[in-house]
């Protein structure tokens, strides 16, 4: 097709789209220095480049059919993620709801259970008898004693008597009395008679000041029995206190009532269980959990309890985070008395209640989910908490759900794309099989007639016309939709025209193994690109004989609206056809554009320099999509310039040095370069055809026709001295024609020699194919 200078829109790689603005720049194309030149050479191009994408975009997915399972999971993906997002903030308010409604039932729970106890203490310090009993104990005390005597041991018989209905009703497990200076002058356990003891003096000092009070669990001191009947320091301990009053309603003492909290206060708070891992707990002010956990049985295996007989986590756990999931297997690099403590404690500590539904580390390093709430009037704080794994159970089901459909789609895709694979080498096989068989549907292939960048030509004959055909079909190693799109508009556009100077298309199609193709004459002359080569320039005569040629099969294009944008000397091919020498041929119509039809796809992509820039005309070079038929007769008269010296119009040692020279360099007339006389008349129509803007050249191909149809020397070149050069050279046609490859298809798919002063010109008109 000649060769292809992106200028915009998709770029093979981003070096060209560099390459390409830089020649823009030193060209002057990007800024105001041809404004007045051609106000249609601008470079904004985006909404025809999302157009052109979006077509592409449509073609890859009819084609790729494994996209679609990637597509699928795509959109699945944003489902699942609209889905998931309101399925978890969903469930999020609900497990918040859940957690402080039951945080608030078990709160209110245990101020119940409290007040109750604080009633029943209450009532106790208040009964006559016992306050009879407590005034005689205090008296009993008021005169100086020997250190190791006691108070009277019928005064502590006859308080236990009068207590014991209330400790039996109320499971309370035994009592102390104290005075005023916080010593114990009565208890249930006789070591502590006539001690104080500092670990009581919280409680006993609010009783005091006349307060009924509780404190939270703590540890004993003294040795105490448990529940499991034996005698120990370090029973967890919790003491009611009410002060005791005399006739004028003066604390004189205080009464408190010992309850194992193992019992009363765990069994409450272990009524607020959510699911199999939900548990709510009580903790001290030091992080220490004040009632027993349900995990006991977890919590000795992961170390956290030793492994004892009915050990309890009842004043043994603190709620300490691990830093990592003990379940499975995590161990902390440090003592556990080192780590932070948990979330939720730390947070209550604060003293504001809140809940977290996020998720956070409990004190076994378990992601969970929890409400908390500090209570100032007992100094504890209480927790509920259940595994984040167990309260979004069905969102952890949804999102595997979604997880196995994403697999699935995946080995949908990778299962597709293998078979796509496999499907196509099967077919390039059975195309490859097909071509080797030397059988094309009607047509059977004889000789290949040349190769090029994308496609290959045979000469053929169909099975029953039995007529010398040149078969063009494209490379089934190197096709691609593109390739099959661009291969099939040519063929379309140039089955329009009927011109005897264009080359004919006798049919087109696709076999059943997929390999497309097309038949055309088949022309065994020579291309203008060759002839002067090998001949050199041709007599004024002949040259007004071809471009008038030219001109026909131009007219009728033009006529149609299209434009070829790739005149040349290797597209153009003098032949014997119809008993007539010298018959002119134009081939390749694939870089044609049709400026009537902006929609049409411009498979030669959207503003980009196309063409060779030997015979390209300035617009082209400035403003791609702004071609017409004018732009065509610039390169007739290039084309009748090269072969009329045998030299291009513009000779340049770069691209950017060439396309400049076009744009605004005047060219040499061609009488200065041969050096010798040209007939006016055909040296200003080929100059004229040369002007750099559109207006002062020819209209139209046949304005052309008729300035060459005025040179004295237009009939000059005969018919027998056609005949006569054909016989003297047919040979030499015949030699030359099989040593530039195929000489009867598009140049797209030729390799014919190009004209060449020096190696950079050979590759300006190199056929790259795109």
């Amino acid at each position: 097709m000649g060769t292809v200078i992106q200028f915009a829109g998709p770029l093979p790689t981003p070096r060209l789209d560099c390459f390409a603005m830089k020649l823009l720049k030193l060209l002057g194309l990007n800024g105001s220095r041809h404004k007045d030149r051609d106000p249609q050479a601008h470079m904004t191009w985006a909404t025809k480049s999302l157009a052109r994408s979006m077509s592409r975009t449509r073609v890859f997915l009819k084609k790729q059919i494994w996209i679609w399972p990637i597509i699928a999971t795509v959109l699945l993906s944003v489902l699942a993620f609209g889905v998931r997002s309101a399925i978890e903030k969903t469930m999020k308010d609900n497990v918040r709801s859940q957690l402080t409604t039951l945080l608030s039932v078990e709160i209110a729970m245990l101020d119940n259970w409290f007040n109750t106890q604080m009633s029943n203490v209450t009532s106790a310090a208040n009964s006559v008898a016992i306050r009879e009993s407590v005034y005689e104990l205090l008296a009993s005390g008021e005169s100086p004693l020997p250190a190791t005597s006691k108070p009277i041991p019928a005064l502590h018989q006859q308080l236990r008597k009068q207590l014991g209905p209330v400790m039996s009703a109320h499971s309370y497990v035994g009592y102390l009395v104290t005075d005023k200076t916080k010593r114990i002058i009565s208890s249930s356990a006789d070591d502590l008679i006539g001690k104080e003891i500092p670990e009581y003096d919280s409680f006993i000092t609010r009783a005091l000041q006349g307060e009924v009070s509780t404190c939270p669990p703590f540890p004993s001191v003294v040795p105490m029995k448990d529940e499991f009947g034996r005698v120990r320091t370090g029973v967890p301990t919790m003491f009611v206190c009410a002060p005791v009053r005399d006739a004028s309603f003066e604390v004189v003492g205080t009464l408190a009532l010992r309850i194992r909290p193992e019992l009363e206060m765990t069994r409450i708070l272990q009524l607020g269980q959510i699911g199999k891992s939900g548990e709510t707990y009580a903790f001290d002010k030091n992080g220490l959990m004040v009632s027993n956990s349900r995990f006991d049985e977890q919590l000795i295996l992961l170390g956290i309890l030793p492994d004892e007989k009915n050990t309890q986590s009842i004043l043994k756990v603190q709620l300490r985070d691990p830093l990592g999931n003990l379940e499975e297997g995590y161990r902390p690099k440090v003592r556990r008395a080192e780590l932070p403590l948990t979330h939720t404690a730390s947070a209550a500590l604060t003293g504001v209640p809140g809940v977290d539904v996020t998720g956070y580390r409990d004190y076994r390093g378990i992601r969970v989910v929890g409400a908390w709430q500090w209570l100032p009037k007992y100094d504890l704080g209480v927790t509920t908490e259940i595994d984040y794994s167990e309260a979004y159970r069905p969102l952890m089901i949804l999102q595997w759900t979604f997880w196995g459909l994403y697999a699935l789609l995946g080995i949908s895709a990778i299962a597709i794309f293998i078979f796509t694979i496999v499907v196509a080498r099967l077919q390039r096989e059975a195309q490859k099989a097909s071509i080797e068989a030397r059988q094309l549907g009607q047509y059977k292939l004889e000789t290949k007639l040349g190769a090029g960048a994308m496609g290959v030509v045979y000469l053929g004959h169909h099975a029953m016309l039995r007529r010398p055909t040149a078969i063009k079909l494209l490379d089934v190693d190197k096709v691609n939709d593109a390739s099959m799109q661009r291969f099939e508009r040519e063929v379309q556009i140039t089955c329009q025209l009927n011109h005897p100077n264009t080359v004919a298309i006798y049919d087109y199609g696709r076999t059943p193994e997929g390999v497309f193709y097309y038949a055309m004459e088949f022309l065994d002359g020579i291309n203008l690109q060759a002839m002067v080569e090998q001949y050199g320039p041709q007599t004024e005569g002949r040259v007004i004989r071809i471009l008038l040629q030219l001109c026909g099969s131009l007219f009728e294009a033009h006529s149609l609206g299209l434009v070829h944008r790739d005149i040349k000397p290797a597209n153009l091919m003098l032949n014997r056809r119809g008993g007539e020498s010298d018959v002119l041929k134009v081939l390749d119509f694939g870089l044609v554009k049709a400026v009537d039809e902006e929609k049409q796809a411009n498979l030669t992509s959207h503003n980009s320099l196309t063409g060779t820039p030997l015979y390209m005309a300035p617009e082209a070079i400035q403003s791609p999509n702004s071609v017409d038929s004018r732009s065509d007769l610039y390169a007739v008269g290039a084309v009748g310039y090269f072969l009329l010296t045998g030299q291009p119009v513009f000779a340049a040692t770069g691209l950017m040095e060439l396309c400049q020279q076009h744009i605004d360099a005047i060219p040499v007339p061609p009488s200065m370069r041969l050096g010798k006389a040209v007939s006016p008349e055909l040296e200003t129509a080929l100059l004229v055809c040369l002007e750099k803007s559109r207006s002062k050249r020819p209209a139209t191909a046949r304005d052309l026709a008729h300035l060459l149809l005025r040179c004295p020397t237009a009939n000059d070149w005969t018919l027998e001295d056609a005949d006569a050069w054909w016989g003297r050279h047919e040979r030499g046609v015949t030699v030359a024609a099989q040593s530039a490859g195929s000489t009867v298809g598009s140049n797209l798919y030729s390799t014919q020699a190009p004209l060449a002063q020096t190696p950079f010109e050979r590759t300006m008109i190199s056929n790259d194919g795109e």
